[in-house]
């Protein structure tokens, strides 16, 4: 049996468990994180140390990639250059999640362990896939912006005026950012390949690197649904964020660090019950950054969701809870690419005022205690232990 094929991979369709029990603030989690002990000295280094390698990994593989683009031609610079702006940000959460995944379960795990280094080349791939998924993310949504500079299909149509070249720039700069995130997902299946695990691990890692791909492609489509009118309500919100981010932030990553490590089908059962619920927190909380972040910090304009209209969580509560004159704001403001900023301050004000932030800072919180309850009790190393809680505090508590 596979590890794939345990029984409890996948959940069924996600609970929303929302409930209405008062007044939850926005600092409700940041106050139950702050009672844990905070990460010790020897965890943090730890965690510096894969941010490290990965980001080291990923200069290496990029510089290799630029030689071969520029050998094809010099006006190709400005593609890798992309690649090597997106990979370079970002909180290597991914990455993170696989190797403590495979941390946890190698001690134990059956055959030769595979080399620590190799095992961060492996898990660095992640970070291409993750620049793929953002790429093609921001074209479907639109997207001005992504980690404090133009979103990849803005900066190519500032570059085809810049260049005077002929044509629409806006056409060549969606054409050049699908180009851009698929060149990414490629990168991303190569490093994985070329990362010097053995053959075996490759095998068992490709399984779930599969799996996940074809998640993410799923819930791209399911969240286009959506914003067309389909998958309503709270539910719909829920399987979207499910398939489309949360999946492939925590619970693949972590089994692929257990299948790196040759574990059995049990393994995909204990990453499952912490990935999920942690994934789905961790993109809850994306969720309400896009909305009230501060973009000093983010990276991110607070107004693109909203001029966008995504359909989270956020929006499908409010839409629940909102009066005759809440959902004509609604219906009025929310995916208006012109509104202003008196529209967009009501939109907030009727998020707020209808509870539906305080809900789903409810749930980030339940969500992230039960994945942390599920980390304190799973069998695996108690390194793996501390390092997967230090993760699931800065994944839900962050404010970027």
């Amino acid at each position: 049996m596979s590890l794939l094929s345990a029984p409890a991979r996948l959940d069924g369709p996600p609970s929303t468990g929302l409930r209405d029990t008062g007044p939850v603030t926005a600092g409700t989690q940041h106050r139950e994180s702050a009672s844990r002990p905070p990460v010790s000295p020897a965890a943090a280094a730890d965690l510096d140390r894969v941010r490290s390698a990965v980001s080291d990994t990923l200069t290496g593989f990029l510089d290799v990639q630029r030689r071969t683009l520029a050998a094809i031609d010099p006006s190709l610079t400005p593609v890798v250059d992309e690649v090597c702006a997106l990979a370079d940000g970002g909180k290597r959460l991914r990455p993170l999640f696989a190797y403590w995944g495979w941390r946890g379960l190698a001690p134990d795990a059956p055959g030769p362990a595979e080399d620590d280094a190799a095992v961060l080349r492996a898990v660095a791939a992640l970070e291409l896939f993750h620049a793929s998924a953002l790429v093609h993310d921001d074209v479907m949504d639109g997207a001005l912006t992504r980690r404090g500079r133009p979103s990849t299909h803005i900066g190519f149509a500032t570059q085809h005026g810049d260049g005077e070249l002929a044509g629409d720039g806006d056409s060549f700069g969606i054409g050049a950012a699908i180009l851009v995130g698929d060149l990414a997902l490629v990168w991303s299946d190569e490093l994985l390949r070329v990362s010097g695990i053995g053959a075996a691990a490759l095998g068992r890692a490709r399984e779930v690197w599969d799996t996940m791909r074809t998640e993410v492609t799923a819930g791209q489509y399911l969240d286009l649904l959506r914003a067309a009118g389909g998958l309503p309500g709270p539910h719909g919100a829920l399987t979207v964020a499910r398939y489309k981010s949360a999946g492939y932030t925590v619970q693949r990553p972590l089994q692929l660090g257990a299948a790196l490590a040759g574990a059995g089908p049990w393994a995909a059962d204990v990453y499952s019950a912490i990935g999920l619920p942690l994934g789905e927190a961790f993109q809850l909380r994306d969720d309400v950054l896009g909305v009230f972040g501060d973009p000093a910090v983010t990276g991110k304009s607070a107004d693109d969701d909203l001029r966008e209209g995504k359909q989270t969580l956020l929006i499908a509560l409010t839409e629940e809870r909102a009066d005759a004159a809440g959902r004509r704001l609604l219906a009025g403001s929310l995916g208006d690419p012109a509104a202003g900023e008196d529209q967009l301050q009501a939109l907030r004000h009727l998020i707020e005022s209808t509870g539906a932030r305080a809900r789903v800072e409810e749930r980030i919180a339940e969500r992230t205690a039960l994945a942390r309850t599920a980390i304190a009790g799973a069998p695996i190393a108690a390194a793996a232990r501390a390092a997967l809680d230090a993760l699931a505090v800065a994944a839900t508590c962050r404010a970027a």
